[in-house]
């Protein structure tokens, strides 16, 4: 069984949340899924996501394609993350693109293109400032 893992914060839950999802269960038979605690969000992007972890972990666990999900306390760990879930794949967005190529050694890394014109920060934009 290849096992593919992924992490995110998913605050305000989007399409290109569950593009990334399905495109990452594609790559394997087993997807777990890391959602970054609040205060790992804190710190990686300054601000407090709006809805709380146990929310956001909610919401990922009902997805079909989604087989387990977990709190992610720090980027640091992903390789601990990789071993603990005995993950195949890891997949992360285009944006953390090199970020993670250390990790070669134990899995095969790989970088998804984001869904164009959204993501949380657009809508966090669009909210303070309707057009």
């Amino acid at each position: 069984m290849k096992r593919v893992i992924t992490f995110g914060t998913f605050d305000l839950f989007h399409v290109g949340h569950l593009n990334i999802i399905m495109r990452a269960a594609q790559l394997g038979d087993y997807l777990v899924v890391g959602v970054s605690s609040d205060e790992l969000n804190e710190k990686k992007k300054r601000f407090r996501p709006l809805f709380p972890l146990r929310d956001r972990m909610a919401i990922i666990a009902a997805l079909r394609d989604v087989d387990k999900v977990f709190v992610e306390e720090s980027l640091e760990r992903k390789r601990e993350y990789i071993l603990t879930h005995e993950a195949d794949v890891l997949v992360m967005g285009v944006d953390w693109e090199g970020r993670f190529n250390e990790l070669c050694d134990i899995c095969k890394v790989v970088y998804l293109p984001r869904t164009e014109d959204i993501s949380s920060t657009l809508i966090r934009e669009r909210m303070h400032h309707p057009i």
